[in-house]
């Protein structure tokens, strides 16, 4: 399966970077790290807000764009209205890298969520260093003990995670292991298979505290305005943008709908 092969190339990659840069060192660049933007501020707003996404590539849909310069994508998304911004940083299977996510902070004012598959500490402080204001942290891929050590660890390092579910168990991991926010997959990773009734079910199940994100498989203006039906604060939104014939046009239309 899909994830698993990701998982399992993840800790070689993970191991390598371990070996060029060890957590002191990303200790020291932590610490000339600029003050965080809060991810939770920017959904906490009227209407659904969008979270557009640098990606250059998929699994399951192949390449998106090339020649991507993360910098211009990010200063179109805040032209174009976007609340946030998530970078892929997992190269082997999307294409993205932890200067990918660097750039794109130097060139906007808004959150920047780092979105990759960590499964080590490690990862959080990288995330850190590389001027994350949030990670996202797959529910599915961590024990219930270690994942309230995550978020406590991504809190500690003044920033917010995004906690992703999929399934109703996940749910109930996420909000004992202390999500804040939570972000519902309608894509399944295993198959790439997607749905968002997936939101439209799970969303029953999370208190009204908690800020909700949907994930995957938002496209047309309708999906943003169901998805808001739903109950959600926000949509993570990365192949229909990215992938369209005039990327602005699309997320100034996802993000009207969300209005």
């Amino acid at each position: 399966m899909i994830l698993d092969e990701i998982v399992a190339r993840k800790r070689l990659d993970v191991a390598a970077r371990v070996e060029r840069a060890d957590l002191a060192e990303l200790q020291t660049r932590l610490a000339q790290r600029s003050p965080t933007r809060s991810l939770w501020h920017a959904l906490d707003q009227d209407g659904v807000g969008v979270m557009a996404e640098i990606k250059r590539r998929s699994p399951s849909a192949g390449l998106f764009a090339r020649d991507v310069d993360p910098s211009a994508w990010a200063a179109r998304y805040q032209a174009g209205g976007a609340i946030a911004i998530s970078v892929l940083t997992d190269e082997p299977f999307f294409g993205g890298a932890h200067a990918d996510l660097a750039a794109a902070r130097t060139a906007t004012k808004l959150p920047i969520l780092q979105k990759d598959f960590v499964i080590t500490d490690y990862q959080i402080f990288e995330a850190a260093a590389f001027g994350a204001d949030a990670v996202l942290l797959i529910t599915g891929l961590t024990l219930d003990q270690d994942l309230r050590a995550q978020i406590e660890l991504v809190h500690r390092l003044q920033m917010e995670a995004l906690v992703e579910v999929h399934t109703e168990d996940e749910v109930d991991q996420a909000l004992l292991a202390g999500a804040r926010i939570i972000g519902i997959n309608n894509r399944n990773l295993r198959e790439f298979t997607t749905d968002l009734a997936v939101t439209e079910e799970l969303c029953k199940l999370i208190p009204e505290e908690i800020t909700v994100v949907s994930e995957s498989g938002v496209h047309v203006a309708h999906d943003v305005e169901r998805l808001a039906a739903a109950g959600v604060s926000g949509v993570l939104v990365g192949e229909s943008i990215m992938t369209a014939e005039d990327p602005l046009a699309q997320l100034r239309m996802l993000v009207k709908a969300g209005e």
